[in-house]
């Protein structure tokens, strides 16, 4: 249980939900799958297989969201009425318009959805209430908003807030590049992208590629600002942090993983919860110093949401 990517949330420190009455309020929106006319089904499913919805471990708690979608390509919509609005306008001697067109598609897209395949996925979700994090797995914020929104149609109150700190990711990163010099307990690594402010937007990309010398401060001279940025914490974390304040590319290197070597590796139960309790116990200490490093947290943040 390693996630690969973090949408960063902020609860209210101390947030007064118990497990049990997370528990209690997600079961309102368990995951059934797609009805035969329903092109996507979401809904709450256990993170590890069994009928617990909030999986608890040391005090640490994940979610797990899942989402069916019936394939069924507008092309292969499109092709179809195309042939039967042909065969109509020979019988009837005049082409359809286009709200019959419409009707039309609405009618074929009725008859082949319960015929159309179904995928399905799961976006994990960890709640640390004692610190306040909400964290999604998701490589972007558009994706990490399908959990946001059935949280809000899901539970009582959700009181959830933007990460935002005292300097800019984009602003923090320029300097650190330009004095050649990560913040404490950080390195910075071989990975960056660099992207203008104008409307042109062009944009240079480093990938396993040193970012010391005269050709990155260069690119800062001429107003490009990094967008990516490429760090390592306490050689133990390494991840992309972004303009948007995204953490990306999460990889817990040998150190960390080497712990696991007395885990009952038979045991997959055991195995996971392992995982993730040394997932959680690095992320911590690591969130803590990429705010400090980003000047620290804005207290007084926009809520997203109110009551649900």
């Amino acid at each position: 249980m390693w996630f690969k990517n973090l949408q960063l949330y902020r609860l209210p420190v101390g947030w007064n939900v118990s497990a049990d009455d997370l528990e209690q309020q997600l079961a309102r929106r368990r995951f059934q799958p797609c009805g035969s006319q329903d092109m996507e089904s979401r809904g709450w499913i256990s993170p590890t297989g069994d009928e617990v919805l909030v999986h608890r471990v040391g005090g640490q708690w994940l979610l797990a969201l899942g989402v069916e979608q019936r394939l069924l390509p507008s092309s292969v919509v499109k092709q179809e009425a195309a042939e039967r609005a042909e065969e109509l306008a020979e019988r009837q001697g005049y082409k359809l318009g286009r709200k019959q067109m419409k009707e039309l598609q609405e009618q074929i897209t009725q008859e082949f959805l319960p015929r159309a395949f179904t995928r399905r996925r799961k976006v994990f979700a960890w709640i640390d209430p004692a610190a306040g994090w909400l964290g999604i797995d998701a490589p972007s914020q558009a994706r990490a908003e399908d959990v946001l929104e059935i949280l809000r149609q899901t539970l009582d109150s959700f009181p959830l807030a933007l990460l935002r700190t005292e300097l800019s990711p984009t602003g923090a990163m320029a300097d650190w590049l330009a004095g050649g010099d990560a913040p404490a307990g950080f390195t910075i690594d071989q990975d960056c992208e660099l992207k203008a402010v104008t409307e042109e937007k062009a944009a240079v990309r480093y990938v396993r590629h040193t970012l010391e010398g005269d050709e990155v401060r260069a690119h800062l001279e001429a107003g490009k600002m990094p967008t990516r940025l490429a760090l390592t914490f306490d050689e133990r974390v390494s991840f992309v942090l972004t303009e948007k304040l995204e953490i990306k590319r999460l990889d817990f290197l040998d150190v960390i993983k080497e712990k696991l070597e007395d885990a009952d590796s038979d045991d997959a139960r055991a195995l996971a919860d392992a995982e993730f309790a040394l997932m959680t116990g690095e992320l911590a200490p690591m969130l803590a110093a990429v705010v400090e490093a980003l000047g620290g947290e804005v207290k007084v943040a926009e809520p997203l949401a109110a009551a649900a």
